[in-house]
């Protein structure tokens, strides 16, 4: 009788702490959005900021976020799996083991400032290529790699070994049972890792203070040409991001509606981060049914 009573309690006490992180979750979300309503629009969406005038938008900086996040995942994604399988699948135990080990949990307790400085110093400094998208892509790099290498090797390490031996069976090599039964296997995983991955990116401003700096360039999009400081496509660019503007409106306080542009930039990145995890969960499925061959 006593471990049924404990065990009714525990399972209410775990569906009220459910509840309440739900609700808080739902309150803050629906907090943001409700301050940020009234600048939901595309004027705000498409033109660019206004220095010491009420009006401006958040054009250059919501391209800024989503040109960084590409460039971001296009470096650290395929590096971060490919670590996550070497731990997971090729690393044996031992000291060079260990030491990895140690460094990437070092690496993933460093602070952004930290990490923003390192940029400064090796991506902005030493390669001169100054303030730029991707001095910030790679130093945003750092900071995912051992999130991205952690959470793939988790996913990997958790395939049933079985799968394994039975693909072995079957006359394929290693390689061919990492990449046709372990990833496919491991792809819900994986996508949560490249999900806080995009979230990091998306919500980044330390780190990019120091790399990507704090102003944009008018962006013409009919201009295609990479080495043009107006181009879109140039990544050698000052890119000033969503979440930098919102702190450097926030701690300036310049403009007369500092605060309806704060608040309506909050709401699009919130939404921005939303929409995100949405696609890659629907993108991820996707993929995890092709690669398995499931309907």
């Amino acid at each position: 009788m006593k471990s049924k009573l404990y065990d009714k309690i525990a399972t209410i006490y775990f569906y009220a702490v459910a509840v309440v992180l739900i609700l808080f979750l739902i309150s803050l979300i629906g907090y943001i959005l409700y301050q940020g309503r009234t600048q939901l629009n595309i004027n705000f969406l498409t033109s660019p900021p206004k220095f010491m005038e009420a009006g401006g938008g958040i054009g250059p900086q919501l391209f800024n976020s989503l040109e960084l996040l590409v460039v971001t995942l296009i470096i650290s994604v395929p590096i971060g799996i490919g670590a996550g399988i070497y731990m997971a699948e090729y690393a044996r135990p031992g000291l060079l083991t260990e030491v990895i080990r140690l460094s990437t949990e070092t690496l993933s307790s460093m602070p952004s400032i930290v990490v923003g400085l390192f940029g400064l110093l090796v991506f902005v400094n030493m390669t001169g290529w100054g303030y730029s998208l991707i001095a910030g892509a790679l130093a945003l790099t750092v900071l995912n790699l051992p999130v991205m290498t952690r959470v793939s090797e988790d996913s990997i390490r958790s395939v049933p070994n079985s799968l394994r031996e039975a693909s072995y069976a079957l006359g394929s090599t290693k390689w061919q049972t990492i990449v046709k039964v372990v990833i496919p296997t491991a792809m819900p995983g994986i996508i949560t890792g490249i999900i806080l991955t995009a979230g990091r990116i998306f919500g980044e401003a330390a780190a990019l203070l120091y790399t990507a700096g704090m102003s944009s360039p008018a962006l013409i999009f009919s201009n295609l040409n990479p080495s043009s400081p107006t181009s879109p496509l140039n990544i050698f660019r000052p890119a000033e991001t969503l979440a930098v503007y919102i702190w450097k409106i926030n701690s300036e306080g310049l403009a007369p509606d500092t605060r309806q542009i704060a608040d309506g930039a909050a709401a699009v990145l919130l939404l921005m981060v939303l929409i995100f995890n949405i696609l890659a969960r629907w993108l991820g499925s996707i993929l995890y049914k092709r690669m398995t061959g499931e309907k």
